[in-house]
C-alpha cells in the first residue's frame, strides 16, 4: 500500500510538472505570435493615423502642384507603377511559368538543381543591385533614364518568385492526371498545357499577385533606372514616376504638405502590398486547402 501511494504521488507530480510545462510553452507560443503580428499592426496604425488626413478623391486623380504649392495628388505615380508593374509581368511571366514547370516535371536531376540554385540566389540579390545592373544595361548605353528599364528591372526581382511559387503548385497537382493525359494519348507538352496547368492555375495566379505585390514596393532599383517624374508621363522611354519614389521624394523634402503626402501615399502603397498578399494566400488555400 505505501508503494503504491508513492506512486499515486509520483504520478500526480509528474502529471502537474507537464501540465505547468504545457502552460508555460502555449504561453511562449502565443508571446511570440503577438511579437510577429504587433510591429504589423504598430506600422499599420502608425500609417494610417498620419496619413489617413491626406487621403481624398484629389489625391487619386490629380497631378501634383508646383513645388511648395499644396493640394494636387498622386495619379502620375499610380499610373507610373501600374505601367512598371505590369510590363514587369510580361517579361517574367513566360520565363517564370516555364522554368517552374520545367523544375516541377523534369527528370534531369543536375539540371534542375542549377536552375532551382539560380532561382533561389537571384531571389536573394539586393535589389539596389538589380538597379545598378539595369542601369548600366539599359540607362547608360542610351543617354535616359525610363519606365521601360525599372520594367525590366522589376521583372528580374518577380522572376524567382513567380518561377519556385510555379513550381510548387504545380508539384500539388497529382501525378495521376498527368499520368492519365499521357496513357490517353496526350503528348507530354499538351498534358502539361491542358491538363496540369489548368488545375494549378489559381496557385500559379497566386504567385503573379504575390511577386507583384513584392514589386510595388521597390524603390532602389526604380531610382537607378525610372529616377521618377513630377509629371504623367505616357512615354514608356523618358523617366516615369512610381509610388515609392513619390514617397522618398516627398518624405525629404521641407514641406509640409508634400510630407503629408508621403505619409499617405505610404498608406495607399501598403494596403496594395497588403492587399496583393492576402488575396495570393486566399487563391492558394482556395484551391489546395
Amino acid at each position: 500500500m505505501k508503494l503504491s501511494s508513492i506512486s499515486r504521488k509520483l504520478l500526480r507530480i509528474a502529471s502537474s510538472k507537464r501540465r505547468f510545462l504545457n502552460s508555460l510553452f502555449s504561453l511562449g507560443v502565443v508571446l511570440s505570435a503577438i511579437l510577429v503580428v504587433a510591429p504589423l499592426f504598430i506600422i499599420l496604425v502608425s500609417v494610417a493615423i498620419k496619413g489617413g488626413r491626406a487621403l481624398n478623391l484629389d489625391f487619386f486623380l490629380s497631378l501634383p502642384k508646383a513645388v511648395g504649392e499644396s493640394g494636387g495628388g498622386i495619379a502620375h505615380a499610380i499610373v507610373g507603377t501600374l505601367f512598371m508593374v505590369g510590363t514587369g509581368l510580361l517579361f517574367s511571366i513566360p520565363i517564370g511559368v516555364a522554368s517552374g514547370v520545367f523544375l516541377a516535371t523534369t527528370s534531369n536531376k543536375r539540371l534542375s538543381a542549377i536552375v532551382r540554385t539560380s532561382a533561389d540566389c537571384l531571389a536573394g540579390v539586393p535589389s539596389i543591385v538589380t538597379g545598378l545592373f539595369v542601369y548600366a544595361l539599359l540607362v547608360v548605353p542610351f543617354k535616359r533614364f525610363s519606365g521601360f528599364a525599372g520594367a525590366v528591372a522589376l521583372s528580374i526581382i518577380m522572376l524567382p518568385t513567380i518561377t519556385r511559387t510555379t513550381e510548387e503548385v504545380v508539384r500539388m497537382v497529382p501525378h495521376d492526371l498527368f499520368e492519365s493525359a499521357i496513357a490517353l494519348g496526350a503528348k507530354r507538352w499538351q498534358a502539361v498545357f491542358r491538363v496540369v496547368l489548368p488545375t494549378a492555375s489559381r496557385g500559379i495566379l497566386a504567385g503573379f499577385i504575390g511577386a507583384a505585390s513584392r514589386a510595388m514596393g521597390e524603390t532602389a532599383p526604380l531610382m537607378f533606372t525610372a529616377f521618377g517624374s513630377h509629371f504623367l508621363n505616357l512615354n514608356p522611354f523618358e523617366p516615369v514616376s512610381a509610388i515609392p519614389l513619390v514617397i522618398f521624394n516627398y518624405a525629404i523634402s521641407p514641406y509640409e504638405d508634400w510630407q503629408q503626402k508621403a505619409w499617405a501615399a505610404s498608406l495607399v502603397l501598403t494596403f496594395l502590398v497588403l492587399g496583393g498578399i492576402i488575396v495570393s494566400r486566399r487563391l492558394v488555400y482556395g484551391r489546395f486547402g
